[in-house]
């Protein structure tokens, strides 16, 4: 379908481009956020310690590597409209899996499916991003990262309730992924068709800046994953809140790092992009020691306040700044970049476990302070 043919199709081509991608990145963060807040839940059925959950957890990261020639692959034969629609539903699949896994060798099982749909779905939905970007000539890409935040607030707020309820793990999964099939169905026909005639793959080794720009983003996104894995469990057994309230962390994360990336482009404007990567990169570190320092309900839900906002900038404008690219074609380098960050986010988790096996778990966030430091330190370097 080309262009045209689009636009007498579905007169305001723009605005149902952009409503559609936002959909999107909504139902992707609501898939994952589902998972994280049941991560304790899991661990507990399985009777998994936190070494063992974090050796567990590098089954993510497995996953997306062995997703990475196949995603580039196949999203040069059937386009990103397509890949995503067939990644979400089976990113729905692989949730529901997870909570059917009765053992070990099973749970590893399902990571593996869930981290490999969930690059799928990462790489095809910036894609989409990209190219409403295009259509709008301003930089949007951070309200698609809001929305994927404002999902995960959302999923973590219905994990909460799941959990106090005593609701199921499979009934919460199921009714996640029924909704998400249902919102595919009504939207994904205004997804653009962007079919690759006679391309190579989506990612390429990307050049020196761009590299620095995927490891600003895997540093914070490793803050990032490790706080929707661990900041349940971390509620539990070191702030030992109430059973009803070990969710709040997570959601008080989740609704600062939501708000942020829905006002980032106005201070990324106003500021400049080096000076808000380090802001977010030193919040980020501050909040994480008070969490650690203070391990107390309230002083630790101030710092998760903090990492939320923390996080919240970094990665929709290296986003940004990859898709503006002179040495790539945008969808390519924001690929690139994204996959480099996406590493960061998985592997996070388990490394948090190991050092919580080592040592404790206020030690191993104490690591992921150092890793917000890093953000700092890289964009201040940074030509940017």
């Amino acid at each position: 379908m080309t262009e045209a043919t689009i636009s007498n199709t579905y007169p305001n081509t723009k605005l149902a481009l952009r409503a559609t991608v936002g959909i999107m990145f909504f139902l992707a963060g609501l898939c994952f956020a589902s998972w994280a807040s049941r991560i304790v839940t899991v661990q507990q059925t399985l009777h998994l310690s936190d070494a063992g959950l974090g050796a567990i957890l590098f089954s993510l990261p497995v996953g997306l590597m062995l997703s990475l020639p196949f995603s580039g692959w196949i999203i040069t034969v059937i386009g990103s409209r397509k890949l995503l629609i067939a990644a979400l539903i089976t990113y729905g699949i692989a949730l529901i899996g997870l909570s059917l896994a009765q053992n070990v060798v099973q749970l590893i099982a399902c990571l593996v499916f869930f981290g490999f749909s969930s690059n799928a779905v990462n790489i095809s939905v910036n894609t989409q991003a990209v190219a409403a970007e295009v259509l709008y000539e301003k930089p949007i890409m951070a309200s698609f990262h809001g929305l994927w935040s404002l999902a995960g607030f959302t999923g973590a707020g219905i994990g909460t309730f799941m959990i106090a309820h005593s609701i199921t793990p499979f009934h919460h999964f199921l009714f996640i992924t029924s909704f998400i099939v249902v919102m595919i169905i009504i939207a994904a026909r205004y997804l653009k068709n962007d079919k690759v005639t006679g391309g190579g793959p989506v990612f390429v080794m990307p050049d020196s800046s761009l590299i620095k720009l995927g490891l600003i983003a895997m540093c914070s996104m490793m803050c990032e994953g490790a706080m929707f894995d661990w900041s349940v469990i971390y509620f539990k057994k070191v702030v030992t809140a109430p059973t009803a309230l070990i969710g709040a962390g997570f959601t008080a994360f989740m609704c600062t790092m939501a708000g942020g990336r829905f006002i980032a482009d106005w201070f990324a404007k106003r500021y400049g992009l080096k000076r808000i990567l380090q802001v977010s990169g030193t919040l980020t570190v501050t909040g994480l020691l008070i969490a650690v320092i203070f391990p107390y309900f309230y002083t630790a839900m101030a710092g998760f306040l903090l990492v939320g906002a923390g996080v919240s900038s970094v990665v929709p404008m290296v986003y940004s700044a990859a898709g503006k690219s002179k040495t790539m074609q945008p969808g390519v380098a924001l690929a690139a970049v994204s996959t480099i960050g996406f590493i960061g986010f998985l592997f996070g988790p388990p490394i948090i476990g190991f050092i919580a096996g080592l040592a404790t778990l206020r030690a191993s966030f104490v690591f992921i302070a150092l890793m917000g430091t890093c953000v700092v330190i890289l964009s201040t370097k940074a030509k940017l």
